[in-house]
């Protein structure tokens, strides 16, 4: 993870949180990886996790040192990161607003993995746990994204090579 000034970029399997306000939380190049998002309307905490795969049993010694990495330990580890971010204050889930980025086929032709679909539904699965769903989805397809999240309102910008930038 790489801060300058209002500005926190997230390497692969990292995760931040902030309520500063006017922050920006960055995520470069996402293939296959999801960036999830979660967003305090209250507190107007935001937090991102920059996640790689779906279950942390493929990688079990990465879990205390990236949380973030895995789809199954994502959520929870977003969760205490803003919690620390406000002094232990977190919304009902009917405050939070969620959502996810990434998810692409970017190598993997034939569909023999399917790591981006698998990523996605496995953040899904992990949402559900706590009655929380996406509100915004803008995964799969065959490219990267980079994502910006602003705190300032909540806004979720994506850039892609060759695509015009959008936002959810």
């Amino acid at each position: 993870m790489n801060k300058n000034g209002n500005v926190t970029v997230l390497g692969v399997g990292d995760l931040a949180a902030t309520a500063q306000a006017g922050a920006i939380l960055k995520t470069y190049a996402l293939g296959s990886c999801v960036a999830l998002m979660i967003l305090d309307r209250k507190t107007r905490c935001v937090s991102m996790a920059h996640v790689v795969l779906p279950e942390s049993r493929i990688s079990p010694d990465k879990v205390d040192t990236l949380p973030g990495y895995f789809a199954d330990t994502a959520v929870e580890a977003l969760f205490d990161a803003m919690k620390r971010e406000t002094k232990g204050l977190l919304s009902q889930p009917s405050d939070l607003v969620v959502k996810i980025c990434g998810g692409a086929n970017v190598v993997d032709d034939a569909n023999t993995f399917n790591i981006g679909k698998r990523n996605a539904l496995a953040i899904k699965k992990s949402l559900w746990k706590y009655g929380l769903a996406p509100r915004s989805d803008d995964t799969g397809g065959d490219f990267s994204r980079t994502v910006t999240l602003y705190q300032a309102n909540g806004v979720v910008e994506i850039s892609s090579p060759n695509k015009e930038n959008w936002k959810i």
